[in-house]
């Protein structure tokens, strides 16, 4: 065993979760779901709108809000995604869910707020755990730690139409 191959034995193996890399098949899924999602049909996904930050044009895609500590939450599971930059340029969004819409104002958390955010994200949408580094059972801390990579928004409803 050569000098190179102990050192490489030696060193942490790389742990980094999946990237997002949406194809075809994810675009076409995507557009799939904001529909029945806007229809209500896929049980606790809405559709976000948001203004693109560039383009001013709204850009929709459905999402999973999810309540913690009485607070409505939006997290991007795939990391510092298109949405999110629109997001953090609006400061609202809209979702939409069968008949009902409801317009919010945006609140970007902090590690510390997102990392029971992020636990509980993982729960209600287990696909996405590939793209995470902690595990369901991890504690908490763990999921803060990696909330860098996972943006993590609080909601505050404006209204609803």
């Amino acid at each position: 065993m050569s000098e190179q191959d102990a050192a490489n034995q030696d060193a942490p193996k790389n742990d980094l979760p999946k990237k997002y890399e949406p194809g075809r098949a994810m675009k076409a899924a995507n557009s799939v779901m904001r529909v029945l999602a806007r229809a209500g049909l896929i049980p606790k996904t809405s559709v976000l709108s948001v203004r693109g930050r560039k383009s001013g044009e709204l850009r929709s895609m459905p999402v999973t809000p999810i309540e913690v500590g009485g607070s409505v939450w939006l997290v991007s599971p795939y990391g510092t995604v298109a949405w999110v930059h629109n997001v953090r340029a609006a400061g609202e969004v809209t979702l939409a869910r069968g008949r009902t819409t409801r317009r919010f104002a945006t609140r970007e958390a902090d590690a510390v707020e997102a990392g029971p955010v992020l636990k509980r994200y993982v729960a209600v949408a287990p696909l996405v755990l590939p793209y995470f580094t902690a595990k369901p059972d991890d504690p908490v801390e763990a999921f803060a730690a990696e909330a860098d990579r996972h943006p993590v928004f609080e909601l505050a409803m404006l209204d609803e139409a």
